[in-house]
């Protein structure tokens, strides 16, 4: 029994060559430890997966499957181990069997919803999510994810837009139908790109509340992502106005005014950006952007220069850097930047997962 309470603990400490001599599955079959609950088993190969070792853990589960009786609960930490490797389709098959054994599995339930929201699959992991909403931390152990949020892009994804509504508010503990809630709906509704709807639940947040903070803010973004520019910003503006000392509005100011070839007024909205919060890189850049807009390469480089400083890691810096110094006729400099963006824009690319 000391060596399967042990297994996991030793292999966290990195001594996996002292995991595999006693690990669960080999005292098990071994005869070793006879006496092992099948709780402290389960522990043991948990322990695998949460440090990282979820391909030790499939092997000893591969050799637990044959034991008589079956170690109850065993399913469940098979999917967490396929889970862990990214096995979606297997981890899924796992999850429903660990349900089908025992039909109270709150956390096989929550992680078989997860896994099939991954496979592109929102309307069948509703009602798993659904029933499972509500849980306490404690009956679910680890949570990968919490399921109000899930729940709430799974609605938005199948177009239950009232129901997305109120999982995120859930979510933050707001009325459901106050007009916080609707702002909260509208932003997570611009980040899936659903404009027509994220305008209409902030034009609906103001209504129940005008001077609500940041819903104009919300509805030039929604505008500005939409590309109607004008419409960004008189939002914006009126932003400005109820919000004065809010940085973030000189700088998505400054951004519309840029895109709409006010370069004037840009220049002067996201100088109080750099005024207001002088650590962030969004309007170096911008400001880097409108420089080279009006002809002046010198003074954009300056700006980006700044920016590059503060994130060396933004491909969009390096990118716009090496457009002023080949303006500027340093060819040398224009290159390296040139090829420092295309390197970083090429590590930031997302990975597109193999389903298995």
């Amino acid at each position: 029994m000391a060596g399967l309470c042990c297994a996991a603990l030793a292999l966290a400490a990195g001594g996996s060559a002292q995991v595999a001599a006693s690990s669960p599955a080999m005292h098990a079959a071994g005869g070793e430890s006879a006496g092992a609950s099948d709780a402290e088993t389960l522990r043991g190969l948990r322990g695998l997966v949460d440090a990282g070792h979820a391909d030790q853990a499939i092997l000893e589960i591969g050799a637990l499957k044959t034991r008589q009786p079956p170690v109850v609960g065993l399913s469940r930490i098979e999917g967490l181990a396929l889970y862990a490797q990214g096995e979606l389709k297997p981890a899924d098959q796992a999850f429903a069997q660990a349900m089908a054994e025992d039909g109270a599995d709150v956390e096989s339930a929550q992680m078989r919803g997860l896994t099939l929201f991954r496979l592109g699959r929102p309307a069948d992991a509703i009602p798993l999510l659904e029933a499972s909403r509500g849980k306490s931390a404690a009956a679910v152990g680890n949570r990968k994810s919490d399921p109000n949020y899930l729940l709430a892009l799974c609605y938005m994804d199948t177009r239950r837009y009232e129901d997305a509504r109120h999982a995120f508010a859930a979510q933050f503990g707001f009325t459901p139908d106050g007009a916080s809630a609707y702002l909260l709906a509208a932003r997570m509704l611009l980040r899936r790109e659903y404009l027509p709807v994220a305008q209409e639940y902030a034009q609906k947040a103001l209504t129940l509340e005008p001077s609500l903070p940041l819903a104009h803010a919300l509805l030039g973004e929604i505008a500005l992502a939409g590309n109607h520019l004008e419409e960004a910003i008189a939002e914006f503006e009126k932003e400005r106005s109820a919000n004065p000392l809010e940085p973030s509005i000189y700088d998505r100011l400054g951004d519309a005014y840029g895109r709409a070839g006010r370069y004037g007024e840009a220049q002067a909205s996201l100088q109080k950006a750099v005024l207001l919060e002088p650590n962030s890189t969004g309007p170096y850049i911008l400001l880097g952007k409108t420089q080279l807009k009006q002809g002046d390469a010198a003074g954009a480089a300056m700006y980006l220069e700044r920016a590059a400083k503060m994130d060396p890691a933004n491909y969009m810096t390096h990118n716009l850097l090496g457009q002023a110094y080949r303006t500027m006729g340093r060819k040398e400099d224009a290159t390296r930047e040139t090829d420092t963006a295309e390197k970083l824009q090429a590590a930031s690319q997302p990975k597109l997962e193999t389903l298995r």
